[in-house]
């Protein structure tokens, strides 16, 4: 059974929920082992806030490529049909040869870092023509002033919850839900490796 995906619970947690969110969209509630979910949360919210309290700036970059590296492990010992490859800089961005959209169309997961009024991580789970579609943990009601051509969506609860336009993401500038500059960029793709397709399934889906 899949579950619905869940929202942050504080605000700098946005890190281990986007972790766990890309692991209740490719598998199966019953396929979860807890020690995987001990461990994302073990190994995120690692940044300490200016008055020195842990986990008061969230998760780091740093964390996130150990944990992808973590989940790659635990998926080559056979502990679970999970993949995961971690990207940064230049290898973060949308369009031909994109490996972030490359993993959507493969039936992947993207966990990525965008800017929300500050860095912020979301789950990327597919694509329109003109759009991501992403489950963004922050919960929010009402449409944003400053992208209103986001489309907030609220009836597919274990995939998404927004579609925002391709354009919005490979903005260097700090603004709604852009990669930002190049050397800041970073995303983590994740399988189930039982359902993605490969590249021979990806071209006749695409044909």
């Amino acid at each position: 059974m899949k579950v619905p995906l869940r929202f942050q619970m504080s605000e700098y947690d946005c890190g281990p929920t986007a972790m766990l969110n890309a692991i209740s969209f490719l598998f199966e509630r019953e396929e979860i082992p807890p020690e995987l979910i001990r461990n994302i949360m073990l190994y995120c919210l690692d940044c300490y806030g200016p008055d020195g309290i842990s986990g008061k700036r969230g998760t780091s970059c740093t964390a996130m490529m150990f944990l992808s590296n973590w989940l790659q492990g635990f998926g080559e010992v056979g502990r679970l049909s999970i993949s995961s490859r971690y990207l940064s800089g230049h290898q973060v961005f949308l369009g031909p040869c994109s490996p972030v959209e490359d993993a959507l169309r493969r039936r992947g997961a993207v966990v990525a870092r965008v800017f929300f009024d500050e860095w912020h991580y979301v789950l990327m789970t597919g694509m329109e023509e003109d759009a991501i579609l992403l489950f963004d943990p922050y919960y929010r009601e009402f449409p944003f002033p400053q992208g209103p051509d986001v489309r907030i969506i609220r009836d597919q609860p274990c995939r998404c919850n927004r579609a925002v336009p391709r354009r919005y993401f490979d903005r260097a500038e700090l603004d709604l839900y852009s990669f930002g500059p190049v050397e800041t960029r970073e995303a983590v793709l994740l399988f189930n490796e039982r359902s993605r397709l490969t590249e021979h399934a990806t071209v006749e889906y695409i044909i």
